[in-house]
């Protein structure tokens, strides 16, 4: 691989090296048709086994039974922040649980169309850790929760009980690194650029009962998802090169142990990187045991105060200049992060301890 550096940025993230290849080759032809995948028409004979062959590999790896759609959307989770109030409200008020940035986004957002309560927040502690809220009840439309906390490094351990209150997720940054049982909620929806695709793509799994005929009066026809379940994903042109990227990554998944695979490599890079932190002196993690996430780890230098951000700076740049890119970390938990999604190798990470042994006896 040469020239390539190990890539630990939260999003757009690092890609499998084989799909990378596989889409090189295939680049200016593919499957002799003479054209690239980002040339073809949407509508083309040749597009339409790509986009039903990346649907077959979702539904296979996350086992998702026949009663749930599978879209392929845009727009982001950010979107979805509009797209699950505009669609799911039927009695006008939601519960969420606040763990961090984007979780207050989709809580903002939701306010423009019903009411909003608020059942639990980790907010006193700088979101470092994730409530403990086992069992939910009420007159909901749906319960929100964000399941992996990109900013924040905190991940949930287990689901709450909202019996037949819908669970709604986002799982942008945690999709497919481990086993997720679907009929545990009503809809789930993913910003692929984490752990499945190029940025531009955002998948979307639903329960059919809960595709409403329409939204909310006012509602976009793009922003109904009987839009895109009545057309297959094909309203509109879809991201194309991002859902045949998508593919590509699904085989890789596949080719590794599916979802098990991943739980088990992500469990390996993970352990071996909090055990390093939770032994040093010099670093520590920013999520508490018990929260913490397997795919982004925020980290702190034993320094404060402007001597932390001259420290962190000059982390962030030795780093690069070592081949370790993309590791400063958010502006509202400071410090460094290190996004190990399931591309990353764990070679990744044992270069990333190696650097950091290095750099905290020099400093």
């Amino acid at each position: 691989m040469m020239n390539r550096v190990w890539n630990f940025s939260a999003g757009p993230s690092v890609l499998p090296v084989e799909a990378l290849r596989e889409a090189g080759d295939e680049i200016l032809n593919y499957n002799e048709t003479g054209q690239s995948v980002m040339e073809m028409s949407h509508r083309s004979k040749a597009f339409e086994p790509i986009i039903a062959e990346t649907e077959a590999l979702v539904r296979e790896l996350m086992q998702i039974p026949e009663n749930y759609k599978v879209l392929f959307l845009q727009g982001g989770a950010s979107q979805q922040f509009a797209m699950v109030p505009m669609n799911l409200k039927n009695k006008g008020k939601a519960a969420f649980i606040d763990t961090g940035v984007w979780s207050k986004k989709a809580i903002s957002e939701a306010k423009k169309y019903l009411d909003v309560e608020v059942l639990a927040s980790s907010k006193d502690k700088n979101y470092s850790y994730i409530p403990q809220l086992e069992k939910i009840e009420g007159d909901y439309d749906y319960v929100h929760i964000t399941l992996n906390n990109t900013i924040m490094g905190t991940k949930w351990d287990y689901l709450p009980d909202t019996g037949a209150i819908p669970l709604v997720a986002d799982v942008s940054s945690n999709i497919l690194s481990e086993p997720l049982d679907i009929t545990k909620f009503g809809l789930i929806y993913a910003g692929a650029q984490k752990n499945l695709a190029p940025a531009g793509l955002t998948l979307v799994i639903i329960r059919e009962d809960l595709v409403p005929e329409t939204g909310i009066p006012g509602t976009p026809t793009m922003l109904e998802y009987k839009t895109h379940v009545d057309s297959g994903s094909m309203y509109n042109t879809p991201p194309c090169w991002a859902i045949y990227m998508m593919g590509k990554v699904l085989k890789w998944v596949k080719k590794n142990g599916g979802a098990e695979g991943m739980k088990k490599r992500n469990t390996e890079k993970a352990d071996l990187f909090y055990k390093y932190l939770d032994a040093s002196d010099f670093y520590k993690a920013t999520a508490e045991k018990g929260s913490r996430s397997l795919m982004n780890i925020p980290f702190l230098t034993k320094y404060t105060g402007d001597e932390a951000d001259a420290v962190n700076k000059k982390f962030v740049k030795e780093a690069e200049a070592a081949g370790l890119y993309n590791l400063a970390g958010h502006r509202l938990v400071g410090g460094m992060r290190a996004s190990i999604y399931n591309a990353m190798d764990i070679e990744g990470v044992k270069a990333l301890i190696a650097f950091m042994d290095k750099f905290a006896k020099n400093n």
